[in-house]
């Protein structure tokens, strides 16, 4: 809080904008009992203490933390490199998640030999899974991947935007 210190005699007032400048206010003499602590020295004047109307002090000016981005400074280069970790954590997860599945369900037909011989629709159940099912399943994994990935950018984006 700004404040400022004035010497006259009078009550302390609140400085409004409406005030006139401390130069032409008029003197007053307060109508007080003296209390305990009071300056014995009536001839020496009061202080008082008289506060601005403006509560917060200057800001400094904040740059944008896209403008941080765009100048590749070093709080950007800390933005980018959290969102392609973001990024780079995902595509890792999905690749796992695929490859366990491309290489677990031969597996799982070498190890478990009934399932080899099941047969639907004219077809055995690994060439059925194998050759068509799993299509359907990559397209599912995609739309998702893509869909956890905008979610990071949106997110990124709030990130940078709300800052």
């Amino acid at each position: 809080m700004n404040s400022v210190i004035c010497w006259f005699d009078g009550p302390a007032v609140p400085s409004r904008s409406s005030d006139p400048p401390p130069a032409q206010r008029r003197r007053r003499t307060p109508a007080r009992q003296p209390r305990a602590g009071d300056d014995p020295d009536p001839s020496r004047p009061r202080r008082e203490t008289v506060t601005s109307p403006r509560t917060s002090a200057a800001r400094r000016p904040r740059y944008p933390a896209t403008r941080e981005i765009d100048e590749q400074t070093r709080l950007g280069e800390v933005y980018m490199r959290s969102l392609i970790r973001t990024q780079l954590r995902l595509a890792l997860f999905v690749c796992t998640l695929l490859a366990c599945v491309i290489g677990g369900l031969p597996l799982l037909f070498m190890l478990v030999p009934s399932m080899r011989e099941v047969v639907v629709l004219g077809l055995p159940l690994p060439w059925l899974v194998l050759a068509g099912l799993i299509y359907p399943a990559f397209v599912v994994g995609a739309w998702l991947y893509v869909r956890a990935a905008e979610r990071n950018e949106r997110r990124f984006a709030e990130l940078v935007e709300g800052d």
